[in-house]
């Protein structure tokens, strides 16, 4: 990503974006932002109607569509400033972990151990996306099944934790 590229891409003159947008930093800022509010609405779709464990379930579906459909939303959520670097960035990039608090302190997670679970939760969503992405599976498996067979031990194994 570029500002001469993005300036190209929306057919203005690149002094006109620069008028916008101060730099590629500045730029790239925004998309993470964007990324954030976007992958927080996904979450709080696919879990208006489903608490606990199927919400979880449904919240991984939505992270793994979120990453699919947009590949440079999603890598702009990494990496996660602190909060005395850039309060709104991180305020925006915690968003999204807010809604998967909220469905494992529905499920009886305490605070601290609502971290670590999404940590782990996270950990394997992200390992899972970016090896798809990156053509890391290479057996004719049906991918999906895969999908499905990860997500499951994840929610059993959250929902075990928490019983």
């Amino acid at each position: 990503m570029s500002l001469t590229a993005v300036a190209q891409r929306l057919g203005v003159a690149t002094p006109s974006l620069n008028s916008h947008i101060r730099n590629l930093s500045a730029l790239r800022r925004l998309v993470a932002l964007e990324g954030c509010r976007e992958l927080e609405q996904a979450f709080l779709e696919a879990t208006d109607t489903s608490p606990g464990a199927e919400g979880l379930r449904r919240a991984a579906d939505s992270y793994r569509t979120f990453a699919r459909d947009h590949p440079g939303l999603y890598e702009a959520l990494l990496p996660a400033p602190a909060p005395h670097e850039d309060g709104e960035l991180a305020a925006a990039m915690a968003a999204p972990v807010v809604v998967l608090g909220e469905l494992l302190r529905d499920l009886g997670a305490e605070p601290d151990q609502a971290v670590h679970l999404i940590r782990a939760l996270r950990s394997t969503l992200h390992g899972f996306v970016t090896l798809e992405r990156d053509s890391g599976f290479g057996l004719p498996t049906d991918v999906d099944e895969s999908w499905r067979t990860t997500v499951d031990l994840m929610v059993r194994g959250i929902c075990e934790a928490l019983a």
